[in-house]
């Protein structure tokens, strides 16, 4: 049975000092959660204060990103073993932001794949089709390219660790949202294309669904066959709108 993941990425928001109550409160509230694991991904400057709050709670940390290389004169970079060190179990990589922002490119992100499991991180790995891509009926073709190009670079059993996240672009920080309909659709395309590769182990593979998803939002979302949770930007920055998200299944 796959795992139910609801996992808040904080982007570039809060104080180290708000993050920490932030996280403080999502671990009180979590109390009444079961049967879901709960990731919150704070910036780097917080990861190890995060993590001494976290302790041995049920709340796993995540980075937002990492280095493509192991170390030396990449300055401004943070690399996959700091991270490690630093607490944090997973590490977000490939996100729409990332790509468009920072021209972060197929090749750099299988060599970004390659040092999270080289520090035992598990990789959220996203995918998505920007607007134009979906109104021209292209969305298939964009998110099977982008999985073609790096997932299906790795082993199987690197593949059995792989969490994806599936964001349509055009529903990011806009407050648009993909219907349920749209989002199971997409979510069991990228969950055929992995078992063209990977045989019966796609079956396993949690995909998330990250595009404005919302208190309001997340039931009808996450009662689809395919949505596994949700990758949640600006309502996991509210403890109670996040724990009413992960409350959804």
């Amino acid at each position: 049975m796959r795992k139910k993941i609801v996992a808040g990425n904080w982007k570039m928001n809060t104080s180290i000092s708000k993050g920490e109550q932030l996280v403080v409160e999502i671990v009180e509230k979590s109390k009444g959660i079961n049967g879901v694991l709960l990731i919150v991904a704070p910036p780097f400057t917080h990861l190890t204060k995060v993590a001494d709050k976290l302790g041995n709670t049920r709340v796993a940390l995540s980075a937002q990103n990492c280095a493509a290389e192991t170390s030396g004169a990449y300055t401004g970079e943070v690399a996959a073993s700091m991270i490690a060190d630093a607490g944090a179990k997973y590490c977000i990589l490939g996100h729409s932001e990332r790509r468009e922002y920072y021209g972060e490119t197929d090749e750099t992100l299988n060599k970004k794949l390659a040092q999270c499991f080289a520090n035992n991180l598990i990789p959220i790995f996203c995918v998505g089709e920007k607007l134009a891509e979906r109104e021209s009926n292209h969305h298939f073709e964009v998110v099977k390219a982008q999985l073609s190009n790096t997932v299906f670079n790795l082993s199987e059993d690197d593949f059995g660790k792989v969490i994806i996240a599936y964001e349509p672009v055009w529903a990011i920080g806009t407050g648009k949202t993909a219907t349920p309909d749209q989002a199971q659709e997409i979510h069991a395309f990228i969950r055929k294309t992995l078992a063209e590769k990977f045989g019966a182990k796609a079956s396993d593979t949690p995909i998330l669904y990250g595009g404005s998803c919302n208190p309001a939002n997340a039931k009808s979302l996450f009662a689809n066959e395919d949505v596994d949770g949700g990758l949640i930007g600006g309502a996991s920055l509210k403890a109670d709108d996040f724990i009413t998200i992960a409350a959804s299944f």
